[in-house]
């Protein structure tokens, strides 16, 4: 779908550019943007490879498990309808874990398990509360080191590319507390209630 959305907004703008006569803008604002995109992934690489390697030693140092281990008992707390047993806890702890290291690559495959974990206690063609709820967690994406920002701020030449870390920490728990409250409230009204 997105590969639609983008081919058809690229087009408009080719046919806007002729309609309007400045089709050669059209054409250097695409070659610009081009290096530009270049520019920035090579500038990238550094960045992430430090943050990446630092991230796999935490996550052999064992922060992972630790941090596992200390979210487990609000991952129970936040999802009442899931045994807790269920693999569907453990590969919501570990997608949480791994977003909250920056580990966005890492996190996907935990959050699509966590979701077909979910969807098999669901009886219902719609979302459960719980996927509802994970959702909302995912969303809100609490990153205590946001590596991928950080790298490209860097790359784009910021002096100092993590000064917003506490900022964006901050307003990342802001919208998940705000987040939660509103998805608690709304399973338990009864036009969503299970």
């Amino acid at each position: 779908m997105i590969n639609y959305i983008w081919f058809f907004m690229i087009g408009i703008g080719v046919v806007v550019g002729i309609i309007n006569g400045r089709i050669g803008d059209v054409s250097k604002a695409i070659i610009d943007s081009s290096e530009a995109a270049v520019t920035i992934s090579i500038g990238l690489i550094g960045i992430m490879s430090l943050w990446l390697g630092i991230m796999q030693i935490a996550e052999k140092s064992g922060l992972m498990e630790v941090l596992s281990k200390l979210l487990k008992p609000a991952i129970i707390k936040l999802f009442p309808e899931v045994p807790e047993d269920h693999p569907a806890i453990g590969a919501m702890i570990m997608n949480i874990s791994a977003n909250m290291l920056g580990l966005g690559n890492a996190a996907t495959p935990f959050g699509i398990k966590a979701m077909e974990y979910l969807q098999e206690l669901n009886n219902r063609d719609v979302a459960s509360n719980s996927m509802c709820t994970f959702l909302v967690i995912n969303t809100a994406s609490v990153q205590l080191l946001p590596a991928v920002m950080i790298g490209l701020r860097a790359s784009l030449g910021a002096k100092n590319p993590a000064d917003f870390v506490v900022v964006g920490l901050l307003s990342s728990i802001t919208a998940l507390i705000a987040g939660i409250i509103v998805v608690k409230v709304l399973e338990k009204s009864p036009l969503f209630k299970e």
